[in-house]
Formats: structure tokens, sequence, C-alpha cells
């Protein structure tokens, strides 16, 4: 049951070492406690409180593989901008290995989460769409902070989005619902920890844009 999982993890612990976990086993996950995520997901603030959230909890092995195959077709081609216009080093090597290695077992994740809102939004309107998308995405990271409290990996990726009309053929979502991100989870191969974040002052501007102390 999920009750049997241990959520008291101090905030600030979680923050500090939330990381995007990419591999993970295929290792069976309750269904309670994955319930037990959405519940603190829905937690979250929303836009007029509306809650306009639905959450497809994909274990079918044909509608993971639907989602497979759109992220390997969105990843190659991501793969191939991001090659041709940044440099090589280690730690973009590195990171290029693990979405790599997520998109070779894509299938293999034994949940994928799949936030949705309902709705309408204008894309070529900044306010309502920043309003639109502003209504999941706390949930969304409600969700992955529950998840690194009970040690259980998890990373967002909008890759297979690409293809939305395909996205939607495959989860059976009605126009009027729409897919905001992808989510496999599993438990980890690897281990979260601290991570390496840019230093808050070279981020921050006093008042208007570029303005350090």
């Amino acid at each position: 049951m999920a009750d049997h999982y241990d959520f008291s993890m101090p905030l600030d612990e979680a923050m500090q070492t939330q990381r995007a976990i990419r591999r993970l086993k295929p290792d069976p996950v309750d269904d309670e406690l994955i319930l037990r995520l959405v519940e603190l997901a829905l937690k979250a603030p929303t836009g007029s409180n509306a809650q306009r959230w639905e959450f497809i909890i994909v274990r079918d092995p044909q509608v993971k593989a639907g989602l497979a195959r759109c992220n390997r077709q969105g990843w190659e081609f991501y793969r191939r901008i991001r090659r041709s216009r940044t440099p090589d080093d280690p730690k973009r090597r590195k990171l290029i290995e693990a979405v790599q290695w997520q998109t070779d077992h894509f299938e293999e994740a034994p949940v994928i989460i799949v936030p949705c809102l309902k709705g309408t939004y204008f894309p070529l309107w900044h306010f309502p769409t920043a309003s639109y998308f502003g209504s999941i995405f706390p949930a969304v990271q409600n969700l992955l902070l529950a998840a690194r409290a009970v040690n259980l990996g998890a990373a967002l990726t909008t890759i297979p989005l690409w293809n939305l009309m395909a996205v939607r053929r495959i989860l059976g979502l009605p126009r009027r619902v729409t897919p905001c991100a992808v989510i496999p989870m599993g438990w980890p191969m690897g281990h979260y920890g601290p991570t390496t974040r840019k230093p808050v002052g070279e981020v921050v501007s006093y008042d208007r844009y570029g303005r350090r102390k």
C-alpha cells in the first residue's frame, strides 16, 4: 500500500537532490503508490482553481510502444540539430548518453504518466498559452518531488509530443484534452544526489534584465 512508503523527506532535501532519472529498472511499481503521487500532484495550485487536469497512467505494452516510437522519432531529429549547434564536452556527452538510454528502453519503464489539460489554447497568443500550461506544471513538479521523496525515478520529457496527433491517437484523447508532458517512472538504476547549477547571482536581475548586484 502507498502508506507503507515514507514521504517525510524534508522539502529542501528533495528539492536539492531532485534530478532527471532516465535509467529505470523494469521492476513493477504499485498502483497505490502511483495514485498517491497523483493525489499529491493534485494539491498544487491551478489557474482559477479550474482543476482541468487529467493524468493518463500508461502500463499497456502497446500504448507504451506507441509513445516510445514517437519519442525515438523526435529524439533523432532533436539530436541531429543539437549536435550541429553545440560543442562536444564530457557533461553534454553524459547527458546525451542518458537520454539515448532512455530512448532505447522507453517502453521498458514500468509506468509512464502523461499529464494532460482539458480545454483549448491559442498557440500564437502568448498570454492564454502561458496561462494554459501554467495550470499543469505546478502539479507536475509536485508529482516529481513526491517521486523523489520515495526514491522513485522519474524524468519529464516533451520529446514524444513533437507528433501531437499521433500521441492523441495512441492515448485515445479527445480534441479538447491536450498532453503536456510524458514522465517515465520506475525504480532507478542509479541514484539521486546533489545537482550542479549556476550560482544564483548569475541568473538574478533587479528591476530590469541584466541589472546585477
